[in-house]
């Protein structure tokens, strides 16, 4: 059988590039060994890239290795530079893709739902199931049509109140004797790890609560979706995650076709209704007499699941990394409330933990000079688009002032007017992501009642991350950072 490296390695080798990627490979007698294929780059200052050679031109070249390095995940910028400069359409033969880097490239394609009409067929469906990431034009629509008035405006206004309580109860619980989240209380001063005692826990909380995943199932509810993280990827625990979202569908399964008949409710403290869950909501939805089946809601309640934590959890962590890092934006905020929301769309179009979009391109389509063979593995680099100085100006300085980034409402058709734009974190478009709206909610509540509770709050320098310098604090790269360490003086009340 032949080795699939060996036919990426040729394809690598035979490129007309001059490029030194010393890919003399030691195989095994099976052939199984590629310690060529990786190369260990030197950490650079941030904001300055390796050189990778010049091709006779004099324009700078990528070495596709970049992409597996831990440079270049903690020090992503420069290198996206390059590629939007020199290479916007940058076709990687090492991982047999394209990446789009501009602003405008990533925006016109996720407008055009012929060309680009939909994520790679496989990308979502292993260990989240059949999902509405897969489809495109009118069954799309139809899915999207129906739940997401659900997820949106007054809809998730109504649920602000089982937001707040929510999170007051996960902080009340670091006072517990018990201290079941390890606070560490020191005379007058405490110190919390932020991700252990709240960032963990709040989204998929908020996201188990406002589906209407009854209290006795809660812990489970965690452990599926805990199962079904670990194993995307194809990891060692991808058969674990499997198991856990065909337990969670059936049990969701069940749920709808009792909520069909008896539909259930969300509450305030005092026990007031406020408005129906969504599993109870999506199975009488109706659009044109159409309703969703079974399979359907569960497919949702899957992706929500899938991607409601983890990227609310990274939001709320960066954004605290971030404004805790500036004070005086910080200040602002506590002064101004609303400004909330303007640091969190600058966090995401800065820090955001959502890196982009894969697609296949329906068609042939060239770009850039670019020919793009259809069926190819096309990566919409939101990133990059975020950090794209065509759009932004001084794009890797954090700002929740700045004049150039549309931070209101989130529209699905994108912002450009009076000089500012979208950020790309969510995509725009017909796919853009389903759980923005709540995203935002959840991270803005959750900061403003952080903020009620935080007394004199900073960063625990001594257990962060540092830089190359050993002093300055480490940048947050691709994705967001794992643990944050925070001293602030204790609370009156405890």
């Amino acid at each position: 059988m032949t080795n699939p490296f060996s036919a990426v390695r040729d394809a690598v080798l035979d490129l007309d590039l001059d490029l030194d990627l010393d890919l003399d490979l030691d195989l095994d007698a099976d052939g199984n060994e590629a310690q060529g294929a990786r190369k260990k780059f030197p950490h650079q200052p941030i904001g300055q890239a390796v050189d990778m050679g010049h091709a006779d031109d004099g324009t700078p070249l990528i070495d596709p290795r970049l992409f597996d390095s831990s440079e270049f995940r903690r020090n992503p910028y420069p290198y996206y530079r390059i590629m939007r400069d020199h290479h916007p359409v940058f076709h990687d033969r090492l991982h047999n893709c394209y990446y789009v880097t501009r602003y405008t490239d990533v925006e016109a394609a996720y407008f055009d739902e012929v060309g680009f009409n939909t994520i790679p067929k496989g990308s979502s469906s292993g260990v989240l199931g059949n999902t509405q990431l897969e489809l495109s034009g009118l069954e799309h629509r139809r899915r999207r049509n129906i739940y997401g008035r659900h997820l949106v405006g007054a809809a998730l206004t109504k649920r602000l109140p089982a937001l707040r309580s929510l999170a007051d109860d996960l902080i009340a619980r670091w006072w517990h004797p018990d201290n079941p989240k390890n606070v560490e209380v020191d005379g007058g001063t405490v110190v919390v790890e932020l991700g252990r005692a709240f960032a963990n826990e709040f989204p998929i909380g908020v996201v188990a609560q406002v589906l209407g995943i009854p209290v006795e199932a809660r812990a489970q509810f965690n452990w599926w979706y805990d199962a079904m993280m670990s194993g995307l990827g194809g990891s060692d625990t991808h058969h674990e995650g499997l198991v856990a979202r065909q337990d969670l569908e059936e049990y969701v399964g069940s749920l709808v076709e009792e909520r069909r008949t008896s539909p259930t409710h969300l509450y305030d403290e005092d026990g007031n209704e406020i408005c129906k869950d969504i599993i109870s909501e999506l199975c009488h939805a109706e659009i044109d007499g159409d309703v969703m089946s079974t399979e359907e809601i569960t497919s949702f309640v899957a992706l929500v699941v899938g991607g409601g934590g983890e990227t609310t959890r990274g939001a709320i962590m960066n954004l605290w990394y971030l404004l805790l890092q500036h004070p005086d934006q910080y200040q602002a905020v506590l002064d101004d409330p609303d400004l909330w929301h303007a640091a969190f769309h600058e966090m995401l179009r800065h820090s955001t933990s959502i890196g982009g979009q894969p697609r296949h391109n329906t068609f042939e389509i060239e770009l850039h000079d670019v020919v793009i063979p259809a069926g190819s593995l096309v990566h919409m680099v939101d990133v990059s688009a975020n950090h794209d100085d065509r759009v932004f100006a001084e794009p890797e300085r954090f700002d929740i002032f700045r004049n150039d980034l549309y931070s209101d409402k989130i529209l699905r058709s994108g912002y450009d007017k009076d000089g500012r734009r979208s950020h790309m974190a969510f995509g725009v478009g017909p796919h853009l992501c389903p759980g923005a709206w709540i995203s935002e909610q959840e991270t803005v509540v959750g900061a403003q009642v952080l903020s009620e509770t935080f007394r004199n709050i900073r960063l625990e320098i001594d257990r962060m991350p540092t830089g190359l310098d050993g002093s300055t604090l480490a940048p947050v790269g691709l994705g967001s950072i794992r643990e944050l360490w925070l001293r602030m003086d204790r609370p009156a009340a405890q």
